[in-house]
């Protein structure tokens, strides 16, 4: 643990130091091949994995897609929650600054006027009425002796930069969710375009039957057994519409928009191109890429000086103060040298019983500190994990599509074959029903091999901390 639980020579209570980053020399448990396999088809391209290169901040541009990019834009412009972010940012900017205000003396000026009627119980003289004007400056300092009052601002500090990481978060999340939603959509069209081709296909495949049973040729059964089969293809489309509405409608969220709008891109996994050149970070620097991970640093920051502000809570506060003013009994002799008053003076405060309070709530803070370093820890594995699973993703996908290429091909082949066979009457119908299915879930799983193999590279950046730190201006600031 890199915080040193000791007094310092100007303030109580632990010095924050970063963690040390996991020393391992690579994020994957095996050693990644150079680069992954190719398949001759939509988005079967090989891709190379590039030791230590940077990932660029606006790297959905990678899929060469100009509707991507104006969605990704419109979204960085119009998305409530990046609004809700930025602005809890700025509120966590003006609280820090407020909170140095704790190191300046405080100066307040007041005034006033009072009404007074004596009393002459007891002294034999009548009572009298008069008016008392009261004006005057004050003047309070806390002597930060401890540094109670900068380790204050330090966890100010700390929950503003936090805040400035969980923009960054958001900001990666907001891009991230539009380009996946984009290609998801993109991948529900497809398998919608091959289902409409499937249902064509069967349905003259039944016509044709139709007319054999009409000459005898066939029976009833092959005739029911076909209607069944398209029956059961048609059934799998309008769970497919209703996911592309879905995704569609999330899109439009995203960027700010109710579903009725419309207005919106169509997108084409045809019109995507499969980004070649795949980063892989240095495992000693991916602390610094993520955005999380720098948020949970933050919260370990603030909960370290929170123990130097319950320590310095514990010990005597000292406090200069002074007043300057006049007391008159008109208006007009308010500012004369006789009206004149002032005052010096030095207090100090040391708790002495509490019931225990002060050093419960030091308690309380050193714990709330061990909490938030395993939640630390807890964060950076997390981290770890996710880049490990993307890259590995990214080398199955690969391996995944290549097989589902030569499924569909194997599939298409023997489903022509068995239909010949069928009219040469070497075989029943029902082998044909066989070879339909097989055709039928191999050319979908086709396309949804080829739409994981760019979901899970944009998966990969998002991993990888989105590039962030490469953005020409503060991430996730509205632009104009």
């Amino acid at each position: 643990m890199s915080v040193a639980w000791a007094l310092s020579g100007c303030a109580v209570g632990p010095d924050f130091l970063r963690p040390e980053p996991p020393q391992a020399e690579r994020i994957t448990e095996e050693p990644l091949p150079a680069r992954t396999e190719s398949a001759d088809t939509l988005g079967g391209g090989s891709q190379t994995f590039v030791a230590g290169a940077d990932v660029p901040a606006n790297w959905w541009t990678l899929y060469k897609s100009e509707p991507i990019n104006n969605l990704v834009d419109e979204a960085l412009k119009a998305n409530p929650d990046l609004e809700a972010q930025r602005a809890t940012l700025r509120q966590a900017q003006q609280n820090y600054y407020a909170t140095q205000g704790g190191l300046f003396p405080q100066v307040d000026a007041g005034a006033d006027v009072t009404r007074v009627k004596t009393s002459a119980a007891g002294t034999g003289a009548p009572s009298s009425i008069f008016t008392l004007y009261n004006a005057g400056v004050s003047v309070s300092y806390l002597l930060d002796i401890w540094g109670g009052t900068r380790r204050a601002i330090e966890a100010a500090g700390a929950q503003a930069d936090f805040q400035k990481f969980e923009l960054d978060a958001s900001y990666i999340t907001v891009t991230s969710n539009v380009v996946t939603g984009a290609i998801q959509e993109a991948s529900l069209r497809a398998q919608i375009a091959a289902t409409n081709d499937i249902i064509r296909a069967q349905g003259q495949e039944l016509g044709v039957l139709n007319q054999q049973f009409n000459l005898g040729a066939i029976s009833k059964a092959d005739v029911l057994s076909q209607q069944a089969q398209l029956a059961q293809v048609q059934a799998t489309l309008p769970p497919l519409e209703q996911q592309l509405t879905v995704t569609r409608n999330q899109l439009a969220t995203l960027t700010g928009r109710v579903p009725s709008q419309g207005g919106m891109a169509r997108f084409d996994l045809a019109k995507l191109e499969l980004p070649k050149d795949i980063p892989v970070s240095v495992p000693s620097k991916l602390v610094e890429q993520r955005p999380d991970v720098r948020a949970a640093e933050a919260l370990l920051h603030e909960a370290a000086a929170e123990v130097g502000v319950a320590t310095a809570n514990m010990l005597p506060q000292i406090t200069l103060s002074a007043s300057y003013g006049g007391q008159a009994l008109a208006a007009g002799d308010l500012f004369t040298a006789p009206a004149v008053t002032w005052s010096l003076g030095a207090s100090v405060l040391q708790a002495i019983f509490h019931g225990g309070s002060l050093w419960y709530q030091r308690g309380a803070a050193k714990a709330a500190y061990d909490a938030a370093f395993a939640r630390y820890k807890s964060t950076v594995l997390s981290a770890f994990a996710d880049v490990a699973n993307s890259l590995r993703a990214l080398e199955t996908d690969a391996q995944a599509l290549k097989a589902n290429v030569l499924a569909e091909q194997s599939a298409r082949g023997r489903l022509y074959l068995v239909r010949e066979q069928f009219r040469a009457g070497a075989v029943a119908y029902l082998s044909v029903l066989d070879a339909e299915r097989t055709y039928d879930q191999a050319r979908i799983a086709l396309v949804r091999a080829q739409a994981a193999r760019y979901a899970d590279t944009a998966a990969l950046f998002v991993a990888l901390g989105g590039g962030w730190w490469n953005a020409p201006a503060p991430v996730g600031e509205a632009k104009s």
